[in-house]
């Protein structure tokens, strides 16, 4: 029997998602949710999430506001043996069906359609809006569309560049520490040295 989800899921609502990889940790990546009658996500290429989504047909979908765990989630390999992330303010367990599949780019994609089947809220929260934390979860999409071919890079550098600075204008300490992890983990492409700021 399904459950509603523990937030509203409007426009593109991003979120971290966990699945549960062959050796039985869990994979973190970053997944955005498609509102609509059904709620979607799709996932391109051959990514972890794919491949555990077909395999076990379910994970966990977080609602965080850390800004450090959407950069570890979208740009780096995580796993870890509990399901849910410690800064999570809700989570779905979900099961996942594949629903359609097509190329564009190159580039294999599935959509997948998301059934609450168990949820949970750990905080109620006063939301608040703060323009670097924006910036970074902005930053995290751009930076996983480097080297896509789909993808122009020298547009995706002028982004991250901008992006640096309303972190570093605007963010608090947990966006300026996602900046730097941000730094560390993306490598620019060859530019005409005008993005050397990010």
């Amino acid at each position: 029997m399904s459950e509603a989800w523990p937030v509203e899921v409007r426009g593109v609502t991003e979120s971290i998602v966990t699945t549960r990889g062959p050796g039985g940790r869990y994979n973190v990546a970053a997944l955005g949710l498609h509102a609509g009658e059904m709620v979607t996500a799709r996932t391109w290429g051959q990514t972890r999430t794919r491949v555990n989504f077909e395999r076990e047909g379910e994970g966990y979908i977080q609602f965080t506001r850390d800004p450090l765990d959407f950069v570890e989630a979208a740009l780096t390999i995580r796993e870890l043996d509990d399901p849910i992330l410690d800064n999570a303010d809700a989570w779905a367990h979900v099961e996942a069906e594949d629903s359609e599949t097509g190329t564009e780019g190159g580039t294999e994609w599935v959509d997948w359609q998301l059934t609450p089947v168990e949820t949970g809220t750990e905080n109620r929260v006063v939301p608040t809006i703060n323009r670097g934390h924006a910036a970074v979860i902005e930053a995290t999409v751009a930076a996983s569309r480097l080297d896509v071919p789909a993808y122009d890079d020298e547009p995706l550098a002028a982004r991250l560049a901008y992006f640096a600075d309303v972190i570093e204008r605007t963010g608090g300490d947990r966006e300026v520490a996602a900046l730097d992890r941000l730094r560390e983990v993306v490598e620019l492409p060859e530019t005409d040295g005008r993005f050397e700021s990010f």
